[in-house]
């Protein structure tokens, strides 16, 4: 099983070591010893905690029934268009997600930078690296 140190997790979390400290002492999240006396954290008790952490961070509007499970609530932060086509970029907690829509759908929508927008991914193509 993987464990993390305190620096890999704060990364993994988006958060400072200082964080994943004060999360340990507090008993938030769990902390064992490796054996050099480092503190490290499991990864199963990682993924839960960021499992945990996450749920309602980004929520997605219940008035829009859909089979989609890959929603990201964020900002537009850029939209370059042309006559055809429209290229969006959203920021969504630490997630930077950029969609090739229609012009027509951004005119629409409204699609300006500033306003929030639910980016939805169903794909039948996911590449996933180990990092």
């Amino acid at each position: 099983m993987p464990s993390y140190s305190i620096g890999q997790a704060a990364g993994l979390l988006g958060v400072s070591s200082e964080t994943v400290r004060r999360w340990a002492d507090s008993g938030r999240l769990g902390m064992d010893r490796d054996g050099s006396g480092n503190r490290v954290i499991d990864g199963v008790s990682l993924a839960a905690f960021a499992k945990e952490r996450a749920t309602g961070m980004h929520p997605v509007p219940d008035s829009v029934p859909t089979s989609v499970r890959n929603s990201f609530v964020g900002i537009v932060t850029a939209v370059r268009a042309d006559e055809v086509a429209a290229h969006v970029e959203i920021q969504s907690g630490p997630h930077r997600l950029v969609s090739l829509v229609t012009r027509e759908s951004v005119d629409e929508l409204g699609i300006v930078v500033g306003v929030t927008v639910t980016a939805r991914a169903k794909s039948t193509n996911v590449h996933i690296d180990l990092s």
